[in-house]
């Protein structure tokens, strides 16, 4: 007779079935060595998780190890006493949602829309995306440290548990907008850094 299990009775339907994980455990735990991009290809990994839409043995024995991970992510999730993996998936979600803000920030002229008509210039199209928003983090962090080091220099008591919820994804100081040269024979890549803006200086435009 199964236990009872309190408040997840209602949710609890299912249990995991180990004896098809047991059945085929060499197959899973020496599957990543087998599934590297240069020995199978993606059709071949399909078809040896499932078959007219049926799952294989091996893949009935990943599915059931997957609800092993699951349930535990679960029961973490609903934990009433301790909250830290609760706190640390906000957390997460927080940085992807700022991910894609940026990202549709940058892509502005779309609307944040993929609009080329063919699979070869929708990656062109992700793909340059990806390289001005991986461009913006990285100057965002270059600047980010040296702000720090800076601060640290001049007295400032700066924690590092506060510089590790610092975030580069931030857009508010950069100009979408216009033409950009850069001229790395100048001084080459990584050298000197633009200074900062003093905080207490009026900036164009505004008011006095």
């Amino acid at each position: 007779m199964r236990e009872k299990l309190g408040p997840l009775e209602d949710v609890a339907c299912n249990k995991v079935n180990c004896k098809k994980i047991a059945t085929r455990w060499p197959d899973v735990c020496g599957w990543p060595g087998r599934s590297s991009p240069t020995r199978s290809a993606p059709t071949t990994c399909c078809r040896m998780f499932g078959r007219e839409g049926h799952p294989t043995p091996l893949g009935a024995a990943f599915a059931e190890y997957g609800r092993i991970d699951k349930t535990m992510h679960l029961l973490a999730l609903v934990d009433p006493v301790d909250d830290t993996y609760r706190r640390l998936m906000n957390r997460q979600l927080t940085v992807q949602e700022s991910r894609h803000r940026l990202a549709r920030a940058i892509c502005h002229g779309g609307r944040g829309q993929i609009r080329q008509a063919y699979r070869e210039g929708q990656e062109d199209q992700l793909a340059a995306l990806g390289l001005v928003l991986n461009a913006v983090v990285l100057w965002n962090t270059r600047y980010l440290d040296a702000a720090v080091v800076r601060l640290r220099s001049e007295g400032h008591d700066i924690k590092d548990e506060d510089v590790a919820r610092l975030s580069p994804l931030k857009d508010r100081h950069i100009n979408f907008l216009g033409r950009y040269l850069f001229n790395l024979a100048a001084s080459g890549p990584g050298q000197d850094l633009r200074p900062f803006r003093d905080p207490n200086a009026t900036e164009d435009g505004d008011e006095e």
